[in-house]
């Protein structure tokens, strides 16, 4: 990422650790409706149109050499980028249909005491799901500081 804009613009933005070379993960682009939000650092953060207009961010590739684990093995409070879902048609529809699709950013909310289910925060809601559905969700871990 890399930041435009005036100087008073970049030393506030560095201040919240949004600085060039930082990695960010885009969950809504910019519309002219509302603006970009993205998750870096543990949290969503909203940014209006006209800051999003001075932000320069690369896409990272979810290709073959980057690890997939199954969302069940995702550690609790960490973030996953969906990258497919597996299993069969029924069960696939599903979950899409419960908002996980690929390329949304989900990140485990809760564990229920005895480890199923799992709730997650996905979309701006939370989800409860089996443990055993989760299994066929995979994921590219996104840290707290917006690597992945």
């Amino acid at each position: 990422m890399s930041v435009g804009g005036s100087g008073a613009l970049r030393r506030h933005l560095a201040e919240m650790g949004l600085v060039v070379g930082k990695k960010v993960t885009v969950v809504q682009p910019a519309s002219k409706l509302s603006g970009m939000v993205i998750f870096f650092q543990g949290q969503r953060l909203a940014i209006s149109d006209e800051i999003a207009s001075l932000l320069v961010v690369r896409p990272f590739a979810m290709d073959a050499d980057t690890p997939a684990i199954a969302l069940a093995d995702l550690p609790l409070r960490q973030a996953g980028l969906i990258r497919t879902i597996k299993g069969d048609p029924p069960l696939r529809h599903r979950l899409m249909d419960m908002g996980l699709t690929k390329g949304t950013l989900v990140k485990i909310h809760q564990i229920a005491p005895l480890g199923d289910p799992i709730e997650l925060a996905v979309r701006g809601y939370k989800l409860s799901i089996r443990k055993q559905d989760a299994a066929h969700v995979l994921v590219t871990e996104v840290t707290s500081d917006g690597d992945s």
